[in-house]
């Protein structure tokens, strides 16, 4: 494969999945300069997806969550190391590594900086909590005893797994969402409500349409306030507010940020030479919707790891563009979702398999007259209308193959 020659010394921002799949595939493909990995936290890089899952309830310990080790990368590793500042006039990343200032020169730069979860504004008292790193999961768990209430707050896909998971150990759970129907910004209302109702089957008291005004307690939580004024009462709060793409040490560099780092459909920066970016805090540009995207999901941040390490040795005179259909699951209960595309801005959507009384369904999401997402409950069948998605088939789509 063509290499960038003018590529000496490589940086990685971000030792998550994204940063982590850069790193691997710029040597698998022939980098042999200095590489060196960034991460934030003090922990080798691990499956976040478990976090709301097996390692919340106890299904899989610690170290059964870890990314399987890849000494093959030959690269220098900085754990709690924090990008503080770029500055591409003299191609330097600045750091804060252990309480002390350092700077890294590169030729080429990865920015996987990723994503930081939202606090609640304004503080809270002890024992509301966010969902986002290894640390934050064990203190969750570590909480966790079979008296304890929890109220979850947020409807998207961290609330309802972590609810999902909470409630199957046996304890009491409230899950507030400020929209119409769980999933809502994800799916819709029409396919949200099905998640909404799944959530009460199964004895989770789900309020919908409800504001959080704020908590009550003064050293620790002992009620939530509602926006009418009325309380539930919690020992434990757990807040799923969704991440903002961490971006403030690009401030000046003149990389254009934008609700994430703005990217070509090959993953390279605007406003920056030598510099791509993937993962949570980058929004590329996505040849089949024809828009900027930023998408938080596991699958497509490894993806777009490995098109921005292989994009940034070829150089741009031979990088490729990134296309692949977004896809993602989320497992509650006994259900496993599975999207595959984008329904965002989407004008109908329909059933066209099963039942979703069964939660056995296949649902397909239209705009403008063709085909531009999938969600079905039924395992892998998602993927048997990939091309319909690829190729902007006509909506509702035929049936690509009947299930087995």
């Amino acid at each position: 494969m063509p290499s960038n020659d003018q590529l000496g010394r490589v940086v990685v921002v971000g030792a998550g999945v994204a940063g982590q799949m850069a790193a691997q595939t710029l040597r698998a493909e022939g980098f042999d300069g200095e590489l060196t990995l960034v991460g934030a936290e003090r922990h080798a890089p691990y499956h976040r997806p478990a976090l709301s899952k097996k390692l919340l309830t106890g299904e899989v310990h610690r170290a059964g969550i870890d990314m399987a080790p890849r000494d093959e990368f030959r690269a220098r590793v900085l754990r709690s190391a924090t990008a503080v500042g770029l500055d591409m006039t003299s191609r330097t990343v600045h750091l804060r590594d252990g309480g002390h200032d350092r700077a890294l020169d590169f030729d080429g730069l990865v920015i996987a900086s990723g994503a930081v979860v939202r606090q609640w504004p304004g503080g809270a008292p002890d024992g509301v909590l966010p969902l986002r790193t290894v640390d934050d999961c064990l203190a969750i768990r570590s909480k966790l005893d079979r008296r304890t209430r929890v109220v979850v707050v947020g409807g998207g896909f961290i609330g309802t797994e972590v609810a999902a998971s909470i409630r199957s150990l046996g304890l009491k759970v409230t899950l507030l969402s400020r929209a119409g129907a769980l999933l809502h910004s994800a799916i819709g209302e029409e396919m949200g409500s099905c998640w909404t109702d799944l959530h009460r089957q199964h004895g989770v008291d789900v309020r919908v349409d409800v504001k959080v005004d704020g908590f009550i307690g003064k050293r620790h939580v002992k009620a939530v306030r509602l926006s009418d004024g009325s309380k539930v009462k919690a020992d434990l709060v757990l807040i799923g507010l969704g991440v903002e793409p961490t971006t403030d040490w690009l401030q000046g560099s003149g990389i254009k940020v934008d609700s994430g780092v703005i990217c070509d459909a090959t993953g390279a920066a605007e406003g920056s030479t030598g510099v791509v970016a993937a993962g949570d805090v980058a929004r590329w540009w996505h040849p089949l919707y024809q828009q900027h995207l930023r998408i938080e999901h596991w699958d497509h941040a490894s993806r777009q790891g490995i098109t921005a390490g292989r994009n940034l040795l070829t150089g741009p005179a031979e990088a490729q563009e990134y296309d692949a259909v977004p896809y993602f699951w989320s497992d509650q209960y006994d259900v496993k979702l599975q999207l595959l595309g984008v329904p965002t801005g989407y004008d109908t959507v329909e059933v066209i398999e099963g039942s979703v009384r069964d939660n056995q369904f296949v649902a397909v999401y239209g705009k403008s007259g063709r085909t531009i997402a999938v969600l079905s409950t039924i395992p892998g069948r998602v993927h048997d209308y990939r091309s319909a998605i690829a190729d902007g088939t006509t909506f509702p789509p035929r049936l690509q193959m009947q299930p087995a």
